[in-house]
């Protein structure tokens, strides 16, 4: 397999991980809008919720960062 196809299927993974980001973050908005202003517990929840899907993310990018420096470099 040549370094290009490599290449190929690490930003498809990037994008994967992107595109479950997003989806996460525009169900978790959507959803949002039912809880009540006062109810600080399922505001905190759903906050709880968005931040470890994107530092999640995060570390995931990060892997992949050193995934494509492992196939470009070695």
């Amino acid at each position: 397999m040549s370094l290009g196809w490599k290449l190929f299927i690490v930003f498809v993974g990037f994008c994967a991980l992107m595109g479950g980001v997003m989806w996460m973050a525009f169900r978790e908005r959507k959803r949002g809008r039912s809880i009540a202003p006062g109810d600080l517990a399922a505001g905190a929840a759903q906050d709880n919720r968005v931040l470890l899907v994107i530092f999640s993310a995060a570390i995931g990018g990060l892997l992949l960062t050193l995934l494509v420096a492992w196939l470009v470099f070695l």
